[in-house]
């Protein structure tokens, strides 16, 4: 197979594995038995577990910020219905996943933030173009008229996305949707009024 495509695998069933059990609780050789490759295909492409935790962060923003990263442009819809939309497409996941998982990269940033600073770096890059997302929706939404144009699109993008992860780490809690809800309503019918 060509040498992407191995990579690719590993990060893949490195992306399931430590998605399911954390970055701590899943072993190398696990992630390459899932994939099925070799052990020496897995420092062929990475030189070390951390140095694979920056580049599988990097995945997840692929994986699952490509099909989000498409809702909050949808420019079909109005600003506020597109962020409404991006929020109720994670609902639908996470309830599908039984709230047992959680955010990717919100679970990668409790466990590892403090522990490995490549991955910090990683996450911190990642989590800033999570918040650019939001923020231009919300200029375009100050844009339209939904919004106040007093607002501090930046500040606000940041303290939804902080309020938003943590409703996602209630709700693995409460296995409920009853936290992300709230955080919907709160946001939208609350903090975003005209």
């Amino acid at each position: 197979m060509p040498k992407i495509d191995t990579k690719e695998r590993i990060l893949n069933a490195g992306a399931e594995l430590v998605h399911s059990k954390g970055f701590n609780n899943t072993g190398i050789k696990e992630i390459l038995d899932l994939a099925g490759v070799p052990k020496g295909s897995f420092y062929f492409y990475f030189p070390s577990k951390e140095a694979f935790g920056a580049e599988l962060v990097e995945h997840y923003a692929r994986s699952v910020g490509s099909s989000a990263m498409a809702v909050l442009k949808d420019g079909s819809l109005s600003p506020l219905e597109r962020y409404r939309r991006f929020l109720l497409g994670f609902e639908e996941i996470f309830a599908e996943q039984g709230f047992s998982k959680g955010c990717p990269i919100g679970n990668l940033c409790q466990e590892m933030g403090d522990l490995s600073g490549t991955m910090r770096d990683k996450l911190a890059e990642v989590v800033g173009r999570m918040a650019g997302a939001v923020e231009s929706v919300l200029r375009e939404a100050m844009n339209a008229g939904e919004i106040s144009p007093d607002l501090d699109a930046a500040e606000m993008a940041r303290f939804l996305l902080a309020g938003w992860q943590g409703s996602i780490l209630l709700a693995k809690v409460d296995k409920s949707l009853e936290p992300m809800r709230r955080f919907r309503r709160m946001a939208l019918d609350k903090l975003l009024k005209p």
